[in-house]
């Protein structure tokens, strides 16, 4: 079931919580050795949870707009009640002294928390192999990677293993998963959700966001955890609309609706099979009665480099922490402080951690900081100012999400730029602090998911879910689900 048909069969008590709950756990015992995409699940709290949600129905008790939802978290958002890892060595083990934002508002509404996924480490990777525990693989074929670094939170709901998750966006870490596996995938605005207590990769570009199978999942999720925190200084203090109340409203009543696309999306790299499908479905906006229009983003060609300048000089910076002494794994026996430090940070961190501490701090080291991470932060504003003009023409901008479908594990793990190169669609989506979507618009000839996203103005999430919702009115991609029975 959807998260919307999950938590309205609770409601009714046509089925209670707790079997719901029993039947997740189930599944995803059936299914881990094969898939890898929990870290942590913890049934027994889930069940106590459930019981709880069960018994305040049974006395005529409201438990909350997501009353007894099964729900996983990425395993960068903090948890008193389980170990918060970053599927890093370094965190191995680690329990947080408090919840983020988001388990609070989650567990307020009534959703229950199955348990943790699995992540590329710190969130830095687009394929979910650089787990310290071992990749997860992609429910559709499971010879290929299922995207990252949210690759485990997209992976449970695409088996079916939950309804939805939670997981962080830095520079496609949603939407590029959410395409490869065949699920909506949300990156809100910037601000628009705290970033309490989840984990720092790169402190201006992260944003939390929602997985689930359709776009209605998506929008009821979003509705709870969106609004503003004080706890967070990049909150933003402004009204949460009604997302899922809003979704049958017309795209446009006073005129067509815009939808813009950019030829800098469909230049060299893109595979046909995908470049037919986003084809496709812009076509389907027609029928909707949408006026494609072209729009131009000149910037975007420098978005990759520009994007890895600033990811990795903040993560430099928010993961010096990590050193033995102030958190993490700490080495045995070292001689001297410097060992220490040296040690501990070898052996706790993975290679494309360690890659990109090294990147970022070359970035802002003494002759180099200007040269890089400044210019890198005056191209960012560039980029940012394109899409405010291009939405000035259109309503929404649509794109690929990835220029390819789900490769092979270990296909691209020795060319780090070619990984890289899999966020080239979305990482401007963070740059310019906008809300996007990934929604599943097609299959290609081996039978997997390719992903559509949508890009709107800031706080357009209620405009951007409500195209999305349409999107899947008119289309059957996201009701087909993959076959991993033994």
């Amino acid at each position: 079931m959807t998260a919307s048909q999950t938590i309205e069969a609770i409601r009714s008590r046509s089925v209670s919580a707790e079997q719901t709950v029993r039947t997740c756990v189930e599944r995803i015992e059936r299914t881990h050795d094969r898939v890898n995409a929990f870290l942590y699940v913890d049934a027994g709290r889930a069940v106590r949870r459930a019981t709880e949600i069960d018994a305040a129905l049974a006395r005529g008790e409201d438990p909350g707009p997501l009353a007894g939802l099964p729900i996983a978290l990425k395993d960068n958002l903090c948890t008193t009640f389980a170990p918060t890892t970053c599927a890093s060595r370094i965190l191995d083990g680690f329990r947080p002294p408090y919840d983020a934002h988001v388990v609070e508002r989650l567990e307020a509404a009534g959703a229950i928390i199955i348990g943790k996924s699995n992540l590329d480490e710190f969130a830095m990777g687009s394929s979910t192999e650089n787990s310290a525990f071992g990749p997860t693989r992609n429910p559709w074929d499971l010879s290929r990677v299922p995207g990252g670094s949210s690759g485990g939170s997209a992976a449970v709901v695409a088996a079916g293993m939950v309804p939805a998750a939670l997981g962080s966006d830095t520079g496609g870490s949603i939407r590029q998963p959410a395409a490869l596996t065949g699920v909506v995938g949300l990156k809100p605005t910037y601000g628009r959700v705290s970033r309490y207590g989840l984990v720092a990769f790169a402190s201006s570009l992260d944003q939390i966001g929602v997985f689930a199978s359709d776009v209605q999942g998506a929008a009821i999720v979003l509705g709870v955890i969106a609004g503003h925190d004080r706890r967070d200084s990049t909150s933003v203090d402004r009204p949460v609309p009604d997302y899922a109340g809003e979704l049958d409203q017309p795209l446009s009543a006073s005129r067509p609706f815009r939808v813009g696309y950019a030829a800098e999306y469909f230049g060299t790299g893109l595979d046909s099979e995908v470049s037919a499908a986003v084809w496709k479905a812009l076509e389907v906006y027609r029928e909707l009665g949408a006026e494609l229009i072209e729009v131009h983003l000149p910037h975007m060609k420098y978005a990759l480099a520009c994007y890895y300048l600033i990811a990795t000089a903040e993560a430099s910076s928010n993961l010096a922490r990590y050193d033995g002494v102030h958190y993490g794994h700490r080495t045995a026996d070292p001689r001297d402080i410097f060992e220490l430090y040296a040690a501990s940070r070898a052996e706790g961190f993975g290679d494309e951690v360690k890659r990109r501490i090294m990147l970022g701090t070359y970035a802002l080291s003494s002759g180099y900081y200007d040269a890089y991470y400044v210019k890198a932060l005056k191209v960012r504003t560039l980029v940012k100012r394109d899409f405010e003009q291009a939405f000035e023409q259109v309503d929404l901008i649509a794109s690929p999400v990835s220029p390819t479908t789900a490769f092979r594990i270990g296909e691209k793990s020795d060319d780090p730029l070619a990984m890289y190169l899999s966020d080239v669609y979305t990482l401007g989506v963070n740059l310019a602090g906008i809300p996007g979507i990934s929604i599943p618009c097609g299959f290609d000839s081996a039978g997997l998911p390719i992903g559509l996203q949508l890009m709107a103005p800031h706080f357009a999430e209620d405009l951007l879910l409500r195209a999305a919702h349409h999107f899947q009115l008119r289309t059957d991609h996201h009701t087909r689900s993959p076959d991993i029975s033994p």
